[in-house]
């Protein structure tokens, strides 16, 4: 029956989703009880949009396995599809409308299992809290979602991906919630000088470099500008383009450590060549 949910799952990633349903239907009459089985076959009814039976699969899954930190994290990720959804409704927006009661009891239901998620293990299950602070973003509860981005930029030696995602989305808070240009800026820095090459480091790297774009065209001496320009250019191998940065920082921002140590090993890498 495992055999079948996974052969399921990858037949409908290569569209043949007729034989992927029979398949999961199989398992699940073979096998109505087993935990893993239900778990797989709920993910590809959720791949599938079909929520309601992904829901009740997992659900089904929780009575057998309780405290499953995989499961509630799969529920919360069902119910955050159907809020997503009712959030774009404009009825929702009215309390006379039933929408609207509903989407408030969604967010419950969200914040209930990605908390339940993350509960006892709050070093290793940090995409549900990055989910969780996200639905309290959506809500309107800024203080939870800053205490929850708080709690996580405080994690010691965690996986280089993890850190530069947890310093994306905390700095786009800062940046779009909280309206914090220095705050999202350090941020979105921290989570660039990770040496380490995934989507979240390109993303705070097109955030630097958008934002001092639009400072030098109203600025051309900004110094924090110019010293985040030198640091893409340095990042890109760029050296010379970097130095010239660097130094233009420097002569408004005289005693920056930071610019002049990277000036100063710049200069050094360009002589030992």
């Amino acid at each position: 029956s495992m055999a079948m949910v996974l052969l399921a799952l990858k037949l409908r990633e290569f569209k043949q989703k007729e034989d992927a349903n029979k398949l999961i239907e199989q398992a699940l009459q073979k096998t109505p009880d087993f935990p893993y089985v239900l778990r797989y076959a709920a993910k590809f009814y959720r791949k599938e949009g079909v929520l309601e039976k992904s829901v009740q699969l997992l659900k089904k899954a929780l009575e057998i396995t309780p405290h499953s930190a995989f499961l509630h994290d799969q529920i919360a990720m069902c119910y955050r599809t159907k809020l997503v959804e009712l959030i774009d409704n404009p009825r929702s927006k009215y309390p006379r409308n039933p929408e609207f009661h509903k989407k408030k009891q969604l967010f419950s239901q969200c914040k209930y299992h990605f908390g339940k998620a993350f509960k006892h293990r709050p070093r290793t299950a940090i995409k549900s809290q990055l989910d969780f602070a996200d639905i309290c973003v959506k809500n309107g509860e800024h203080s939870n979602a800053k205490e929850i981005y708080s709690e996580l930029l405080k994690l010691k030696d965690i996986r280089p991906e993890n850190l530069q995602v947890i310093c994306f989305k905390a700095g786009c808070f800062e940046q779009y919630q909280r309206r914090s240009e220095s705050n999202s800026m350090s941020l979105f820095m921290k989570g660039l000088k990770v040496e380490y090459d995934s989507k979240e480091r390109k993303k705070c790297y097109e955030k630097l470099e958008k934002w001092a774009d639009v400072k030098l065209c109203k600025d051309s001496r900004d110094s924090m500008a110019l010293g985040v320009k030198g640091l893409l250019h340095q990042i890109d191998g760029d050296k010379s383009k970097a130095i010239e940065y660097f130094e233009k920082a420097l002569e408004i921002d005289h005693n920056n450590e930071e610019y002049l140590s990277a000036l100063c090993e710049l200069r050094l890498s360009i002589e030992e060549h």
